[in-house]
């Protein structure tokens, strides 16, 4: 049962509730260390660190740039994030352990001042080649620390577009930044984003970025995982997918943005960065930190680093998102849509429903869902249904809208719904929308005068 509080807060409680399940996370735990796994079935592998240097030494310079300071000489004060460690090549702050590992420690000195390691390939060419697929994987421990001591740690592993170097980052976002494993805080999670457009807001929802929300990983802080992105260009509409353990659990791909926005940020070679941020807008929205009881010293182990690519077809895929879905990508808009089928979304969860397979939950003012080539046909369009359930306390309410090919649109139909008894309570509730013809993207927008979770949602149907 949830109660009100926090939105954050409850997805933490929640998430940390569940273990991911399957025999891969099982393969990892207790395994300190572990060869670069040999290329996947088609690809082929065009770099690896498996940090296999003498305990305290520092990184292959051939390999690794150190990047130092407090920003990119140029770019934004406190890389552009609000963190407040300054970045070293010490071997206080990063090493290599002698047992196959990388060493990434943030260290507190007796007068409160942070210092981290951020370090980044020298190369900034890896890229998928057209119809082809570009595989990034690493296999990491998030710092092991939890609960107050915990507060402002930020570790990750992550790319930027090779473009963001020559001049400090500051073309940021537009040139592509991809998440693959980000963590704030000591929660027992991962999230994973892509970010590209314009910032603020833009088509990529910037500074959030196109998010995978929280997702979690009971046994993150204390044993290694495998996360990997692959950038698919063999299919269309091209694909970002992220991957725990070797499980996708998010995807982006070309056809929710525009041909520009994705081009420019997919579209180029990308080069890989590992850091250990302290504090700044990211742990900020879970709570915030560092503070005094913040533990100094807790590392991020990275195993091994790897990029695998393969080569593209005869056949040049399009680089613009078809005007024609492939087979299968169109949604029938009067048939039921499952909310957890949606194609992007604002940080919200996924959870098994009293009714069988998944709804999608904690859902408060200003989250969305996102569905793409929801079909209308000729148009004729009564209403709109929506399966939802809410646990919210008595004054806790909001609005379910429907709106087409934008956020930003009009709705075209809208019901308000408080508690209907729990949040597996479910009930079908109609509102009358506008008539639509054709094919569109339908988002589903939530309006609250709370900032506590109002709604889940199972699933969504158009009628006529």
């Amino acid at each position: 049962m949830r109660s009100p509080g926090p939105k954050w807060r409850r997805r933490w409680l929640a998430a940390a509730a569940v273990l991911i399940a399957g025999g891969a996370s099982a393969l990892f735990v207790g395994q300190a260390d572990a060869a670069v796994p040999p290329a996947p079935a088609g690809m082929s592998l065009v770099f690896s660190d498996d940090f296999t240097g003498a305990a305290g030494t520092g990184l292959n310079r051939s390999n690794w740039i150190y990047s130092t300071g407090t920003g990119y000489p140029g770019g934004a004060a406190n890389w552009g994030t609000g963190e407040i460690e300054r970045m070293t090549d010490s071997t206080q702050n990063v090493y290599q352990d002698g047992g196959g590992n990388l060493v990434i420690k943030p260290i507190r000195d007796s007068a409160g001042n942070w210092t981290s390691g951020r370090v980044e390939t020298q190369r900034t060419d890896f890229a998928a080649p057209v119809g082809g697929k570009l595989r990034i994987e690493g296999r990491l421990q998030q710092p092991n620390v939890t609960g107050a001591a915990a507060a402002g740690y930020w570790p990750a592993f992550w790319t930027l577009g090779d473009a963001a170097r020559p001049v400090g980052a500051t073309n940021w976002p537009s040139i592509g930044e991809w998440d693959i494993m980000e963590s704030i805080n000591g929660r027992a999670s991962v999230f994973s984003a892509l970010h590209c457009g314009t910032n603020p807001g833009g088509p990529c929802n910037e500074t959030t970025g196109l998010t995978s929300g929280e997702h979690a990983c009971a046994t993150c802080g204390n044993s290694f995982h495998t996360y990997a992105v692959e950038y698919d260009r063999s299919v269309s509409p091209e694909q970002l997918r992220f991957y725990l353990d070797g499980v996708q659990y998010h995807q982006v791909n070309s056809a929710q943005v525009d041909a520009t926005t994705w081009n420019n940020a997919t579209h180029r070679g990308v080069f890989i960065i590992l850091n250990v941020a302290m504090g700044g807008g990211f742990p900020d929205a879970f709570g915030g930190g560092p503070t005094a009881a913040t533990q100094s010293g807790v590392p991020m182990l990275v195993d091994y680093v790897a990029v695998y690519s393969s080569a593209g077809g005869t056949t040049t895929p399009p680089t613009t998102p078809p005007t024609t879905p492939p087979a299968g990508g169109v949604r029938d808009a009067y048939a039921q849509i499952q909310a957890e089928s949606y194609d992007a979304a604002s940080a919200v969860t996924k959870e098994t429903a009293s009714e069988g397979g998944q709804n999608v939950g904690y859902i408060s003012n200003g989250d969305w869902l996102q569905f793409n080539n929801v079909e209308f046909g000729n148009g004729g369009v009564l209403d709109f249904v929506g399966r939802v359930a809410s646990g919210a306390a008595a004054s806790v309410s909001g609005l379910v809208e429907v709106r087409i090919d934008s956020r930003s649109n009009a709705p075209i139909g809208s019901f308000a719904l408080a508690n209907t008894g729990g949040w597996q309570t479910w009930r079908s509730v109609p509102a009358n929308v506008a008539n639509v013809s054709g094919r569109h993207t339908v988002f589903l927008t939530f309006t609250s005068g709370q900032p506590a979770d109002f709604v889940n949602v199972n699933w969504i149907q158009f009628r006529r």
